[in-house]
């Protein structure tokens, strides 16, 4: 099986605007992922790490990226391909309350452990 990285964008608007139904059934999902093996997480404060040429370690507070939509979490799937990846987190809270997930195939490295 692959691993997929997987970033969910979502607002506190569009998870509200979404019918209790639809809310429940994507949080039952995310249960059956994280029976499946899932390592889930909400977003916390971003910290970016900069260590250029070696020379020291800087830090500034706050994401990199930017987005029109908060980052609300990140998961690490398993999955035997990239639509199986797409049809997984199709059903999760971001992708069904008005937000959006991103899905990144994550290559394994040459002695990653």
């Amino acid at each position: 099986m692959a691993k997929f990285i997987t970033i969910g964008y979502g607002d506190r608007e569009g998870y509200e605007r979404t019918s209790e139904t639809v809310r429940s059934a994507a949080h039952a999902h995310d249960e059956l992922l994280l029976r499946r093996g899932a390592d889930m997480g909400i977003a916390g404060q971003p910290v970016q790490v900069r260590n250029h040429g070696a020379k020291g370690v800087h830090t500034e507070a706050g994401s990199f990226m930017s987005s029109r939509l908060p980052i609300a979490g990140f998961a690490i799937i398993e999955a035997s391909d990239i639509a199986e990846a797409i049809e997984l987190v199709s059903k999760t809270p971001c992708a069904v309350a008005y937000g959006v997930v991103e899905v990144w195939p994550m290559a394994q490295q040459d002695g990653a452990t």
